[in-house]
C-alpha cells in the first residue's frame, strides 16, 4: 500500500519533470511579486532574482538526476 502511494511522488519522465519545474516557477514568480511589493527598489529585485534563480538550479538538478537514473538503469541491465 505504501509502495503504491510512494510511486506517486517519483518523477519518471522528462514531461513530469517539466510540469514540476513549471509549478515551481509559478510559485517563485508569485513569491517574487510579493517581494517586489514588500521591498521596493533593489532589495525586492534581488529577492525576485533569487527566487527565480533557485528554480533554475532546482530544475537543472531534477533533469540531471533523471539523466543519471536512466544511465544507472541502462548500466544495471
Amino acid at each position: 500500500m505504501f509502495r503504491k502511494i510512494g510511486r506517486l511522488f517519483v518523477i519518471k519522465s522528462r514531461f513530469e519533470a517539466f510540469l514540476i519545474i513549471y509549478a515551481l516557477a509559478l510559485g517563485a514568480t508569485a513569491r517574487g511579486a510579493n517581494y517586489l511589493h514588500e521591498y521596493p527598489g533593489w532589495g525586492g529585485k534581488l529577492l525576485f532574482l533569487a527566487t527565480t534563480g533557485a528554480v533554475f538550479m532546482a530544475g537543472a538538478k531534477i533533469l540531471d538526476c533523471l539523466k543519471h537514473e536512466k544511465a544507472a538503469r541502462e548500466a544495471q541491465r
